[in-house]
């Protein structure tokens, strides 16, 4: 015969658990013997079970802007509190439609639309979209979306500069990215730690420098690649022979008579052509 279910009780007076059975209304506690009135819910059960086989709440990485330290917060949260440096972090999302001169630092997203004017900024943000007037500087953590319609005058940082189809842009200037993905046109040079894609709509004019690079069949490419290479912003270190120790020195044999007239000669043109009004004044 199957046991009859049960379900856990718990006394208000002395907090006593106790089982009884599903369907009982009331009971006496066996420590305190106070009277308990349960509610008549027998769906209460099965709602508590719902509950605990819901997914769990979806969450997301944050780094605080004052100490850098990772926080792990709730996808629907609006701000929150750093663990160790106790400073606000902001994770709301913003709308320009008109002209504002403020310094943005959140982990949403900025919309910046085509009558919105963004003016001495310097600001950092998770997502960015340029649509209108911006004069500043912005970091944006993940992604920055650049439209035709947008006006930049400054600079940009961004994890992964995004071209949307059917707009373009145009930089003289050497883009430092981290990634990259060309719906539309651009042109520019690209300097990327990480990925260039462009799509089958891109059209891309300059070169381009990551360490990898996708080129999705219809893509139009005029320029340059050099993949796996280190940015042309960072150029390789030159060797530079290392000072030799005293041993070094010693063991090295001297140069010949010969030798120290060549380099005096070399040393005596050198500083004659590098200074001629100092010859001139000696003279």
């Amino acid at each position: 015969m199957a046991k009859q279910s049960t379900i856990s009780v718990t006394c208000p007076k002395c907090g006593h658990v106790q089982p009884e059975p599903r369907g009982v209304y009331s009971t006496i506690c066996k420590k305190c013997r106070t009277h308990i009135r349960l509610e008549e819910t027998p769906e209460a059960v099965p709602v508590a079970k719902k509950q605990k086989d819901q997914a769990p709440i979806e969450k997301k990485q944050v780094i605080c802007f004052q100490c850098g330290t990772e926080l792990e917060v709730s996808a629907a949260a609006e701000s929150t509190m750093c663990k160790r440096c106790s400073s606000h972090v902001d994770l709301r999302d913003y709308q320009i439609t008109a002209t504002v001169s403020k310094n943005f630092r959140t982990h949403g997203r900025m919309v910046l639309e085509e009558k919105g004017y963004i003016m001495n900024t310097d600001s950092e943000v998770g997502d960015g979209v340029l649509k209108g007037r911006f004069i500043g500087k912005i970091r944006a953590v993940r992604t920055l979306e650049i439209y035709s319609s947008a006006t930049i005058k400054g600079t940009f940082t961004t994890g992964c500069l995004i071209i949307p189809a059917g707009n373009h842009f145009r930089c003289p200037e050497r883009l430092q990215l981290g990634g990259a993905e060309i719906f539309g046109e651009l042109a520019a040079n690209i300097s990327s730690t990480g990925t260039v894609r462009l799509k089958a709509t891109a059209r891309m004019f300059g070169d381009i420098q990551a360490k990898n690079l996708v080129i999705e069949s219809g893509a139009v490419f005029v320029g340059e690649a050099r993949i796996g290479g280190a940015p042309e912003s960072a150029p390789a270190e030159k060797s530079v022979a290392p000072t030799p120790t005293a041993a070094a020195r010693e063991a090295k044999p001297k140069a010949t008579s010969s030798t120290r007239t060549a380099r005096t000669s070399r040393i005596t043109k050198k500083t004659i052509t590098e200074s001629p009004a100092a010859a001139s004044g000696a003279e």
